[in-house]
């Protein structure tokens, strides 16, 4: 199962009570996280999660409200005795914006690894997360993310044992090792069923809707989306400086297939989200408001 926690769901300023953009997966103990707000940190200590085993931080733009709570996360991270290396994955710049940041955060005991996103940039694997990316309509260079975990399928004890497979080499073929026994060679898919559903998660702030939203989104099991504005009289705003409203991202929602929405990214003068909830549901039913420190848990479909 997957754990998720949205820990804070403001743009452009954090606001009493609403803290900056950034989401936090968990799975089989290590972390990855979308963006890294002002305030990040705060929410974090809320949480109780800890930081040492965030692995991976993905950052959509270099817009203040997504980066800025960086220097001083990764000082904690640093804090908390961590020494493997940490990847941050991100649009073209981002290893000088993290080089310029990291000024104020000098002399961290682990490396930092930037992986700039290119037109090429696809499954790249984050211990048992695969990250995909998609460009955005914004007035600078921003991504979404799909980040699925993957389920390999059932070991089959019966063709391993037909096939006289000894008991400790099980593991290996379930880790996806090929082993030689007694001269014969033997590869997982001689004893491993189909890959089974996995989980996926979809995340997308800052931009205008895209049609390449819909298939990239399909079917996931929740999709965290942009909601600048409840209000669609303020679709103006929207359009005039690359967001996306409440009705917009429903859209995108019930068009993908997704089987649950939350909505983020509030801005400063949405103070009462709650009063415009019902604009998205009258489009996609299964869409509640995103808070700080909201978390759920994302089980495995059973089969």
């Amino acid at each position: 199962m997957l754990d998720v926690a949205l820990l804070g769901c403001g743009g452009m300023m954090p606001i009493p009570g609403r803290f900056l953009t950034s989401l936090l997966l968990r799975l089989n103990g290590r972390f990855l996280m979308i963006d890294c707000g002002e305030c990040t940190q705060v929410t974090l200590k809320m949480l109780g999660w800890g930081v040492k085993n965030i692995d991976c931080i993905c950052i959509t733009h270099v817009h203040a409200d997504h980066i800025s709570g960086l220097p001083g996360l990764l000082l904690t991270i640093g804090n908390s005795g961590r020494v493997e290396p940490l990847k941050m994955i991100g649009p073209k710049g981002l290893r000088e914006v993290v080089k310029s940041l990291c000024v104020i955060a000098p002399e961290l005991p682990f490396d930092v690894e930037i992986i700039e996103i290119t037109d090429d940039t696809k499954d790249i694997k984050i211990n048992d997360f695969k990250v995909n990316v998609l460009k955005g309509n914004h007035n600078i260079l921003c991504y979404g993310y799909k980040i699925e975990v993957p389920r390999k399928g059932k070991f089959d004890v019966k063709k391993a044992k037909t096939l006289n497979i000894p008991v400790n080499y099980w593991s290996l073929l379930q880790n996806e090792e090929t082993i030689t026994h007694d001269g014969q060679n033997y590869t997982p898919d001689m004893v491993m069923g189909e890959e089974r559903p996995g989980i996926k998660i979809g995340y997308m702030t800052d931009t205008r809707p895209l049609e390449t939203m819909i298939e990239f989104f399909k079917d996931s099991d929740l999709f965290i989306g942009e909601g600048i504005y409840g209000d669609d009289e303020k679709i103006h705003k929207a359009k005039e400086y690359h967001h996306s409203t409440f009705s917009e991202t429903a859209t995108i929602a019930k068009n993908a297939n997704v089987k649950k929405l939350w909505l983020t990214h509030y801005s400063p003068s949405l103070t009462e989200p709650e009063e415009y909830l019902h604009v998205a549901q009258e489009i996609f039913q299964n869409t509640e408001l995103g808070f700080d420190g909201k978390t759920t848990i994302i089980p495995f479909p059973e089969i």
